[in-house]
């Protein structure tokens, strides 16, 4: 989810490691890396949005596409993972743009040191090698921000997904503050939280949601909050 203030990216802060920004158009990342990789991050992004750009000038149709679109062996190997995200989640690729780019990011920078959070406009892929706490903003629910994840070293790398209705302009056909999606795949945990927020229209859809969530394969854990309500599936550890 994107929220103009950035106010969610205090879930995320660390000060252990090394925080860094890179943007390029739609792309914000926040980064905390071992040291200071931004000319190396800056890099990675404009590989990536360039891969992905071409392919879309060439495939028009996977830009606006809301279902799966066929696999292609010839497209980029990011391209390639959302059209599998997209597939495993049964919604459309670019559902999946975000976690995807937080993710091939991430994986290049661990070429070059073993500790790499990158959060991408709330969607997260981490790999570090110390226990990390991660607060799930939910918008204007009571519940934002006081729900905390326990991420131990043994999980990673985990990609960290929020889908919102309430929050930032992504598109949603349902009405939660907060789908919060685990993976060790950024790519489908952000696909799969779109799929999965557009079950959530009120507070009583929250068990059949988390029911369609726990049957897509490379799933962890979800969490769904909408007002005063939550509910959870999977193997999730809460901090108190």
């Amino acid at each position: 989810m994107i929220y103009k203030e950035r106010t969610y990216r205090n879930s995320v802060a660390v000060h252990d490691l090394v925080s860094f920004y890179v943007s390029i158009r739609e792309t914000d990342l926040y980064i905390a890396a071992d040291q200071d990789l931004s000319e190396l991050a800056l890099a990675s992004v404009i590989k990536h949005r360039n891969y992905l750009e071409s392919y879309i000038q060439r495939h028009p149709t996977f830009l606006r596409s809301l279902v799966p679109v066929p696999e292609d062996q010839f497209a980029p190997v990011m391209v390639r993972d959302m059209i599998e995200a997209g597939i495993g989640a049964q919604v459309g690729p670019m559902a999946a743009v975000a976690g995807a780019i937080a993710q091939f990011v991430s994986n290049d920078l661990l070429c070059h040191c073993e500790n790499v959070i990158v959060e991408n406009g709330g969607d997260i892929f981490m790999k570090t090698y110390t226990e990390r706490r991660v607060s799930i903003f939910a918008g204007e629910s009571p519940l934002s921000q006081k729900v905390v994840l326990r991420i131990t070293p043994s999980e990673m790398p985990l990609g960290i997904c929020t889908s919102s209705a309430t929050v930032g302009p992504s598109l949603s056909f349902g009405r939660a503050d907060a789908v919060c999606v685990l993976s060790q795949s950024a790519s489908l945990a952000d696909a799969a939280a779109s799929r999965i927020g557009n079950q959530v229209k009120k507070p009583g859809d929250i068990k059949k949601a988390l029911n369609l969530g726990s049957k897509i394969p490379g799933l962890i854990g979800i969490v769904i909050i909408m007002g005063k309500t939550m509910g959870a599936w999977g193997n999730i550890q809460f901090c108190d």
